[in-house]
């Protein structure tokens, strides 16, 4: 994959002026993250429809209407009170529904081999401001959190932005992951994923 519209480029903060690797700070917001996984899970998992649980605020930072008919996904259905919230396909039958829900995985998709439920966070993935690289560390550890909570009713993915530092804690994630059942995919600014695998 190869998106050149997943990141935000905002002005950092004063604060935040001379911890960012060049002059503007790269968001990948969380919504960027659900919908890129969810493309590759359409591609990769032979998926024909894959459901995204997106919240207001995630509304608010990303265009998910924009952006899916960038790549040729088109409304049929409306679903909520939201104005992207519907089901979306495409000339090769997939679907993406956008149901703004919370309480759900973030991307759900029923693929041949059973149900693929992944928590999704976002971040700034070009900063070295402390806080904001720990809310990357955070955020691994968040939604592998949310996933040891929730009932396993197929394969659970964690997914968060890939950086150089969230590629190294999910390599030392990865094996106790891998004992509760716990996938880790990183996704980078582009859409592309990395599954991150134990190493034997």
């Amino acid at each position: 994959m190869d998106f050149d519209d997943l990141v935000a480029a905002l002005e950092p903060p004063p604060n935040r002026v001379t911890k960012t690797d060049g002059p503007r700070e790269h968001h990948l917001f969380e919504g960027a993250v659900m919908v890129a996984y969810a493309i590759h899970l359409l591609r990769t998992e032979n998926a024909m429809t894959v459901r995204i649980h997106p919240d207001g605020e995630h509304g608010k930072q990303f265009d998910f209407s924009g952006w899916l008919g960038k790549r040729g996904f088109r409304k049929v259905s409306s679903l909520g009170s939201t104005s992207y919230g519907g089901a979306y396909g495409n000339a090769l039958g997939q679907s993406i529904v956008v149901n703004p829900k919370s309480g759900v995985g973030d991307v759900v998709a029923e693929t041949p081999s059973g149900l693929i439920s992944a928590e999704c966070k976002g971040g700034i993935i070009n900063t070295r401001h402390p806080g904001h690289v720990s809310r990357l560390y955070k955020g691994l550890c968040e939604t592998v959190g949310m996933l040891m909570a929730t009932p396993a009713a197929g394969r659970q993915v964690a997914c968060v932005p890939l950086t150089n530092r969230t590629m190294r804690l999910a390599e030392r994630l990865a094996p106790r992951c891998a004992l509760a059942g716990i996938e880790i995919a990183l996704v980078g600014s582009r859409g592309e994923v990395i599954d991150v695998r134990p190493t034997s």
